[in-house]
């Protein structure tokens, strides 16, 4: 049948990615295209408290930090700037995998939002793998300096996560950031994203495989977006869940059967 992912933990998968196991600390992960203000975001939250190295096995350099709110820490993990997730470069690799494989508690997504549409491609797609989303709209005092309104509420029930204005740079709307990240990350508050629903002829594939998906990985990693890349001829991922699988279970099987 393959490898399932029944037979492997998300605590031994954080490992391989050297950060906290499930239940120590609450792991969040930032993810956003380059130039959003990002690293201002993730040095706004972290200070002093963070860290810099390289990803295990590659080259791309990897920040990580943490911060203490309502008493609890929290370890950040500054991803790779992307512009999709399709892993077409090392970087995109990268946080494709870290999202997938180390299923952090909750992941914000930064946006510039003086260029908010282009940006939110990514929260689209970061969103059809995790549910625990926030989108942190960051340069909110430039879009205001623009002349440019954006109704947060609106955008937030269109996409069906939280939404958080801020300025990092000011440290407007850190707060209330870090309080959405905790509310998310410790299950008050439920995302339920707004599922990209393609053509009928794409629909109708990914019902189709899904099953077939679920049955040889479980449910660990969402199945409509593995289903949904395997259809796009994603070998990668394939290759992907074989690599962190089999660094658990050497013993188990392969997933060729996805190929």
């Amino acid at each position: 049948m393959g490898l399932t992912y029944q037979s492997t933990g998300r605590s031994t998968t954080r490992e391989i990615f050297n950060v906290p196991n499930a239940g120590s600390e609450l792991v969040i992960a930032l993810a956003g295209n380059p130039n959003t203000g990002k690293s201002t975001v993730f040095n706004a939250l972290t200070g002093l408290r963070q860290h810099t190295g390289n990803w295990p096995g590659k080259t791309v350099l990897r920040a990580e930090g943490s911060f203490i709110h309502g008493g609890r820490r929290y370890t950040l993990i500054d991803l790779p700037g992307t512009y999709s997730l399709h892993a077409n470069s090392v970087e995109e690799e990268v946080a494709r995998d870290f999202l997938c494989f180390a299923n952090p508690d909750a992941t914000v997504v930064v946006a510039d939002g003086t260029c908010l549409e282009r940006n939110l491609n990514l929260a689209l797609q970061v969103m059809e793998i995790t549910d625990n989303v926030i989108v942190c709209v960051n340069l909110i005092d430039e879009a205001r300096r623009k002349k440019m309104h954006i109704n947060i509420q609106k955008l937030s029930k269109a996409l069906g996560v939280p939404v958080v204005p801020t300025a990092a740079r000011s440290g407007e709307g850190l707060s209330e950031l870090m309080d959405t990240i905790s509310d998310v990350a410790l299950g008050r508050v439920m995302p339920k994203p707004v599922l990209v629903r393609y053509s009928d002829e794409m629909e109708k594939a990914i019902a189709q495989m899904e099953p077939k998906v679920r049955e040889i990985i479980g449910t660990h990693i969402n199945t409509r977006w593995v289903a949904l890349r395997l259809i796009d001829g994603d070998t990668k991922l394939v290759q992907a869940m074989e690599r962190y699988y089999k660094e658990q279970n050497p013993k188990q099987a392969d997933l060729e059967v996805l190929a």
